[in-house]
């Protein structure tokens, strides 16, 4: 059954395969009952944005769903499908950008790509799971470093180095931008300094940067002024766009070379043109209405603030993401959560382990432009309630929540 798959008998359906109902937003119906809800990616608000889903409904009345057939390379070109790769190439600072259906397969087929036996990979421990999905189809030699430890970086740089020397291959380095499971960003900085050392490549995934960080949300190396310096960036549509699809951006030569040798785009079907089409809003709307990357920051600004200033521990992140490190177990963590959804009205992702250490709960919040100020204040009172609870040995003291049935043992 796997770590996870243990807890599926008491857990599915609520605490695992949950289902959110209704529009999405801020509240949403989950069993029957409006929740405030801190668990979706819709960091713009863009979901449920009346621009949006006007743009997306013509684009499928126009187009349909079917619509390009067949792969990019073969039948499934169109103006528009290059339309959007040049304004995301142009928004990123890069010289050319893919078009991709889907960021996981998109990423895993892009290290698949761009590597071969010769070669060497080193990535960050902490890595999303379609990054080490992608370094294990990898045929040559991959090494591991603990998460943002830089000192351990340039070791297996070294060793690296040492291999490539012999073989006459190259260094690749995989890091993310946000780390979207605890919010704290990849030391972009801090690599980027070992590059004229080692020389190597730098592939940063921003999935969870892509439209919230930086000036104008054109990523982490935008707030980190170095978003020249990256080699080949990778951004999603599922996050900050709202949408379905992903995109990978760098000099021209290297997005001829994967237009023409990614497997998972050369043998798919091409994104279907409502998707484009409404991406290509979605592009212009974070361009031109800085307002929603305002919003957002206000209510993550609150929220963090407000949580620390309560004296929970959010982690040092900068990123939107905010995580609330609590000490318990998991049937400490499963009742908690409970509490928070039944008795709060709170919805937000649990993890416990192994996903994090033994003794360790975290609660995940997603802030979004369209949660509100009130949201924030009801939602830290909240949590002040329940770590109560939590330290008085409340949650502790009762039976794991059982949800296989309609009603929960307590």
């Amino acid at each position: 059954m796997g770590p996870i798959g243990i807890y599926q008998q008491k857990a599915h359906g609520y605490f695992t395969f949950p289902k959110l109902e209704g529009e999405i937003g801020n509240r949403m119906i989950f069993r029957g009952k409006e929740r405030l809800i801190w668990s979706l990616n819709n960091y713009l608000g863009l979901a449920n944005h009346p621009e949006v889903r006007r743009v997306d409904a013509e684009a499928a009345g126009v187009y349909g769903m079917a619509y390009p057939m067949g792969a990019r390379m073969m039948s499934g070109q169109t103006k528009y499908h290059e339309q959007l790769e040049g304004e995301l190439a142009e928004f990123v600072g890069k010289e050319d950008a893919f078009l991709l259906n889907y960021g996981y397969q998109g990423m895993v087929s892009i290290i698949d790509c761009l590597v071969d036996r010769r070669d060497v990979i080193v990535y960050d421990s902490d890595a999303h799971a379609c990054i080490i999905d992608g370094v294990r189809l990898h045929f040559g030699k991959r090494f591991v470093y603990p998460h943002n430890n830089i000192e351990n970086l340039e070791k297996e740089l070294e060793r690296a180095k040492k291999l490539t020397d012999q073989t006459g291959g190259g260094i690749l380095v995989i890091t993310e931008g946000v780390y979207g499971m605890v919010g704290d960003l990849g030391k972009l900085k801090d690599i980027i300094r070992l590059k004229e050392k080692y020389n190597f490549r730098l592939l940063v995934d921003d999935a969870h940067g892509f439209g919230t960080m930086g000036a104008t949300g054109a990523g982490t190396g935008e707030h980190m002024e170095i978003q020249e310096e990256i080699d080949v960036y990778f951004g999603t549509f599922a996050k900050a766009m709202a949408g379905i699809g992903a995109f990978v951006a760098t000099k021209e030569n290297i997005t001829q070379f994967l237009r023409y040798n990614m497997r998972s785009q050369t043998y798919a079907k091409s994104l279907p043109m409502p998707m484009v089409i409404g991406a290509l809003k979605r592009m212009d709307m974070i361009r031109t209405m800085p307002e929603l990357r305002s919003d957002l920051w206000t209510i993550v600004n609150a929220l963090q603030t407000g949580l620390r200033e309560r004296g929970f521990n959010v982690g040092g992140g900068e990123s939107p993401v905010t995580p609330v490190f609590l000490n318990g177990t998991v049937n400490e963590a499963t009742n908690l959560t409970f509490d928070l959804r039944e008795n709060f009205d709170i919805f937000c992702s649990v993890i416990a382990y192994p996903v994090v250490p033994k003794g360790i709960i975290m609660l995940r919040l997603i802030p979004t432009a369209v949660h509100t100020l009130e949201d924030v204040s009801y939602t830290i009172d909240a949590f002040t309630k329940i770590k109560d609870k939590l330290d008085s040995g409340f949650y502790a003291s009762m039976d794991m929540v059982d949800m296989s049935g309609n009603n929960p043992t307590r």
